[in-house]
Order: C-alpha cells, then sequence, then structure tokens
C-alpha cells in the first residue's frame, strides 16, 4: 500500500522542474565565481524559453485586454513564490497605470500572511482558492491567472477550475512544466520549460524569472492595449510621491516638448493627470474638454487627439 507522500513523491520524479542534476552534485566544493557563472548561465536560458511560448502569451494577452475593457478584472492566484509574484504584479500596477483599486488583484494561498510567512498546506486546498474567489464577487468579465512552476498546485488549479466553470471568467494557466493539468485546465495555457533548477526544486530561481517575465507581459501588454500608454510612455502614471510627480512633467515634456510653463499650466488644469494634460497642450483644448474627449475614447490618447483635432475650424 502506498503512502500518500509516495504518491506525491511519484509525481515530483516526473517534473522537469524537480529534476536531479548530477553534473552539479559537487557545486558547493566549487569556487563563489564558478557558482556565480553557473547561475548567471542558467538565468541567461530563461528568455529562449519564454520566447518560444510567445504566441501563447500573445493570445492571452488579447482575451485579458478584451475582458477587461469591458470591466472585467485580471486576478493572479498562486501558492508561495509564484503566488508572491502575482501578488508583486497585481500591487505595481495602481501606480504605473493609474488602475482603480481591484482592478488587478493578487491572491495568494494563506492570504495577506503568506507574504512573508509560509502557511502550511494552504496550497494543497482547491477549496481555500474557490472562497478567496468567492469572496471577489467574481464574473464573467473577470480573468483568472493560476501560478504555478509544478502545474500541479492545487490552489492555482483550483482557482481556474472554479472561475471558468461557475462564472465563465477566462482563465490562464501559467506554469514550468508540459504537459501540466494547470495549463489543461485554462482557456489559456501558457508552459514557459526552462529545465531542471540550479538546485533540485528551487523553483524561485528559473521558473520564478519565467514566471516573473511572463507577468510582466500579461500586464503591462494588456494596458498598453488598453490605452494606458501613449507610445512607450506611462501616461496614466499615478503621482503619489516625489520622484513620480517628477516622472509626470518629464512624460508630458517627452510627449509634447512644451516647456516648463506651459507643463505646469497644463497639469493644474487637469489635477495633474498627465493624459490629459497631454491632450490640453497637443490637442489644444481645455481642461473639461480633454476629460469629455478621453472618456468618450474609452481612455486612449491616439483617439482623443484625433477627436480633439476635429474640433479645430
Amino acid at each position: 500500500m502506498t503512502t500518500p507522500y509516495q504518491d506525491l513523491r511519484a509525481q515530483l520524479d516526473t517534473l522537469t522542474t524537480e529534476a536531479f542534476r548530477p553534473e552539479l552534485a559537487e557545486i558547493d566544493q566549487l569556487p563563489t565565481q564558478k557558482i556565480a557563472e553557473l547561475m548567471n548561465a542558467e538565468d541567461a536560458s530563461v528568455p529562449t524559453a519564454v520566447a518560444d511560448r510567445l504566441p501563447q502569451i500573445s493570445a492571452a494577452i488579447d482575451g485579458i485586454a478584451a475582458r477587461m475593457a469591458k470591466g472585467g478584472r485580471l486576478i493572479y492566484a498562486g501558492a508561495g513564490t509564484a503566488g508572491r509574484l502575482g501578488v508583486l504584479d497585481a500591487s505595481e500596477c495602481p501606480p504605473t497605470f493609474n488602475t482603480w483599486d481591484g482592478q488587478v488583484v493578487g491572491l495568494i494561498a494563506g492570504g495577506p500572511a503568506a507574504m512573508v510567512t509560509a502557511v502550511e498546506g494552504a496550497e494543497d486546498s482547491k477549496e481555500l482558492a474557490a472562497a478567496d474567489l468567492d469572496a471577489l464577487d467574481l464574473t464573467e468579465h473577470d480573468v483568472v491567472v493560476g501560478i504555478s512552476a509544478s502545474g500541479r498546485t492545487p490552489y492555482a488549479i483550483g482557482a481556474v477550475e472554479h472561475a471558468r466553470s461557475r462564472y465563465g471568467a477566462l482563465t490562464v494557466g501559467l506554469s514550468c512544466n508540459a504537459g501540466s493539468a494547470l495549463a489543461a485546465a485554462a482557456d489559456h495555457g501558457i508552459e514557459v520549460v526552462v529545465g531542471p533548477e540550479l538546485l533540485t526544486g528551487s523553483t524561485r530561481l528559473k521558473s520564478g524569472t519565467a514566471q516573473k517575465l511572463v507577468l510582466n507581459m500579461l500586464s503591462t501588454i494588456t494596458m498598453i492595449r488598453l490605452g494606458k500608454t501613449y507610445g512607450n510612455l506611462m501616461v496614466d502614471v499615478r503621482a503619489s510621491n516625489e520622484k513620480l510627480r517628477a516622472r509626470s512633467r518629464r512624460i508630458v515634456s517627452l510627449a509634447t516638448g512644451a516647456d516648463d510653463a506651459v507643463i505646469e499650466a497644463a497639469l493644474a488644469a487637469t489635477d495633474g493627470e498627465v493624459k490629459n494634460a497631454i491632450l490640453v497642450v497637443l490637442g489644444e483644448v481645455d481642461g473639461p474638454t480633454a476629460a469629455r474627449l478621453l472618456t468618450e475614447s474609452d481612455g486612449h490618447l491616439r483617439g482623443a487627439l484625433a477627436a480633439a483635432a476635429g474640433l479645430t475650424p
């Protein structure tokens, strides 16, 4: 009779991310710089693995952008390192893209305390994932991205299964093993196979790096599609501190070429909204008109500029 641990060990034995590398068995005997060189070489292989999945990543982004354009939310769900990476990406969206509170959400198995302290057993519960999603009042317009290096974590799989079957939400499964249960459960499966880790099973290394790169793409390119940028400028940046206020002025300057006095006047006329200020300068409209045109163009600055041009006698 097998024990649950024997079954789990057998599962782990099939995962590329858990594979043992005999050639590294003496790594602890090597000079520090040699270990650093080995680790750096390992990390250099990650972007190539991500590049192999660009078609799947792009398809997922188009799906996410379409849902969010209808008012949906982007919700990440994972455990351990994967969950922390989702929370990190979600937390960076409000200052970078001025997303509204709750528009991008990071769920980690075990709740906020799990960001800094392991919550034992939390990753093993599909029911916990379902409860966490139910608490968000999920809808069919939302997107749930399950994140798991192994692709077998019950919390991530449970989140995707529950979101898809109960709510009709769009789902994405991001893992680092081929043929994963997580990818199979999702509408969009993204499997970035980075191979065995430098330290056996330490998926915060290459797998974590790969997940971070993909999450960067999912959020950033989605926001580009939603009109949160103008070219490569973060025109929806939320100026919540001195550095960001200085960056706001620099962005308006780069977009318009205007001098400081014009920039300050435009920001004053738009309550500090960078995108609106650019429209005031380039479109030669006042603050209220800029706000109206941006609303009518669903926040896309290029569309608002075209509309402003049409107002010119």
